[in-house]
């Protein structure tokens, strides 16, 4: 799911959380010795029990921008900070554990069983007293409609990622309107995560047809079924409220409500000290020490799965239609300088990302960065090479000048990382013009449409290690869902769904290292670093604050007694 200033856009991507000892940031020591970034098996979020937790209150967060579509299957709202808002709202078949073991979540599913390999077919059966706020019970036909539209059989509905439907050939009622059992007409190894991570089940109501899939949920969300609902919005204040769901049938939540207040990235921190928020994500090592020295709060830490990284725009025509240029380009990025001024403080050895599918921690995880590294007189060659002569201080090639234009969120670690790669950039004759962009329509009107050269974004994964590569690293130009890039190849497609279709987990793992192998040679985009998992929290706050590949439970959470 992708996420604009600390946030990002990767439908399903990771396993393994959260590391180094709970709350390790919370004292007064500065030092980052034996802090990494790599993934563990630990989370931070003060845990404690229910009778532990008071009765009531109003946990406030912070969100970047009012969701353009509550729709987080749809390329509108397949945002990571839409799909923060909507998880204690919607189901999900499954919940996961810190060290990214998977659980049944029986809220929603009293059972999910792979009942056959040949053909695959899957069987869920719903929780008898699983109901959409609207009064209507989940059945087969919420799961069958959603099989239906992410399937990418019909190009109307403007989906995110198809997440495996593609893959599936039908969705029959089982026993009864409580189960629904899916054949697919290939194997596909990931399909614990088809209704689950960052992939919600929504009702057939909003995924029926393509306008009520597209449009329906513009303007406000549709039927939940979670442990609170939206109380109120209000677009022009910035502000959205989450309440108890009155007929929730599981444990009742400890919190009263939720509190959404829009808020520009750069302000969160200063909120979190003036006790306007009570939770904040943390992104540099100034916001880190802020919160250390601001009484009433402390550093939860578990790094996470998130990664900064730079899509290449390789539409024909645009200035990077050329592979080769593409590669060369990121030759000439110093992603070690940039791990450097980034990360220094956060970590005791800052080090660049070098795989695009799987995290450092993970089991799959290899340097795959061969093609990329940091190697500027190379750089300069392959440019002469490709016909990009300099002219002055800049190339040029019949006529055009080599100039990038890159695109981010308006935030200083952005902005710092934009002005690095522009002085290296400078090196070799490329010019580089940084544009920043508010948060409102940054996905929608930016990077969607892909007004950009270059673009810096956050992805964000969970438990469900290979379920996007298809989603960003295939290409079909009719069906781009969060390929904005617009790079690929038959082959690289062909490999895609051949990783995606092995079910040997050790197999699946070294063709989804092919799979990067192949992005990183192609251009397509250019890892930098990834989370270390630092947020500022309020102390008397339990059961959130880092939680690694963790998922909350919602009714758990609230303020110790």
């Amino acid at each position: 799911m992708r996420i604009r200033s600390n946030r990002m856009r990767w439908a399903a991507t990771v396993v393994a959380v959260g590391l180094i000892a709970a709350g390790c940031g919370s004292g007064g020591d500065d030092s980052a010795a034996g802090l990494s970034d790599a993934l563990g098996t630990t989370s931070d979020i003060n845990p404690r029990s229910r009778d532990e937790v008071r009765e009531g209150g109003n946990l406030r967060l912070a969100t970047t921008t009012f969701p353009a579509n509550w729709n987080t299957l749809s390329n509108d709202g397949n945002d990571g900070e839409i799909a923060d808002i909507e998880r204690p709202m919607m189901p999900r078949a499954f919940t996961v554990d810190a060290a990214g073991e998977l659980s049944i979540n029986r809220d929603y599913f009293t059972d999910i069983a792979l009942t056959g390999t040949d053909p695959q077919q899957v069987a869920y059966t719903i929780n008898p007293k699983a109901f959409w706020s609207d009064g209507r019970p989940i059945t087969w036909e919420d799961i069958a409609s959603q099989a239906q539209a992410l399937s990418g059989r019909d190009k109307r509905f403007l989906i995110a990622i198809t997440n495996g439907f593609e893959f599936v050939d039908k969705v029959e009622r089982g026993v009864d309107d409580r189960q629904a059992v899916l054949t697919f007409r290939q194997p596909f190894g990931e399909w614990r995560g088809q209704f689950a991570g960052n992939s919600a089940l929504f009702p057939k109501s909003v995924t029926a047809n393509p306008d009520s899939f597209n449009k329906s949920l513009v303007d406000g969300m549709g039927p939940t079924a979670g442990p609170f609902q939206v109380q109120s919005t209000d677009r022009a204040q910035g502000r959205i409220v989450l309440g108890r769901n009155p007929n929730w049938w599981g444990e009742r939540p400890k919190l009263e409500t939720i509190t959404y207040s829009v808020l520009d990235h750069v302000a969160w921190v200063g909120a979190l000290q003036n006790n306007e928020l009570d939770l904040v994500r943390l992104s540099s090592i100034d916001d880190v020490k802020t919160v250390r020295n601001t009484e009433g709060v402390v550093v939860r830490r578990a790094p996470g799965n998130r990664w900064r990284h730079i899509t290449f725009n390789g539409a024909p025509g645009s200035i990077l239609a050329d592979p080769g240029v593409r590669v060369a380009i990121a030759k000439a990025i110093d992603r070690q300088g940039i791990a450097t001024a980034t990360m220094n403080g956060l970590v005791e050895n800052p080090k660049p990302l070098n795989n695009h599918v799987f995290l450092q921690g993970q089991d799959g995880y290899r340097d795959n960065s061969a093609p990329v590294a940091f190697d500027p007189e190379q750089a300069a060659k392959d440019l002469d090479a490709l016909g990009w002569k300099l002219n002055g201080d800049i190339r040029e090639k019949d006529g055009r000048k080599l100039m990038i234009r890159d695109v981010m969120y308006n935030d200083p670690v952005w902005v710092q990382i934009a002005q690095i790669i522009q002085q290296n950039l400078a090196r070799i004759g490329v010019g580089l013009t940084i544009d920043t962009k508010p948060g409102a329509g940054y996905f929608t009107d930016v990077i969607i449409p892909g007004d950009f050269d270059a673009a810096q974004f956050i992805f964000q994964g969970d438990a469900f290690a290979l379920s996007s590569i298809r989603q960003i690293y295939y290409y079909d130009p009719n069906d781009l869902q969060g390929n904005y890039g617009r790079i690929g190849s038959p082959e690289l497609n062909a490999l895609i769904d051949r990783t995606l279709a092995e079910l040997d987990p050790r197999r699946a793992i070294e063709l989804a290292n092919d799979v990067d192998r192949a992005v990183f040679a192609e251009g397509h985009s250019l890892p930098l670093t990834q989370s270390d998992g630092s947020f500022g929290v309020r102390a008397d706050l339990a059961n959130v604050g880092s939680p690694g590949l963790a998922s909350y439970d919602y009714t758990k959470i609230g303020f110790v007694r």
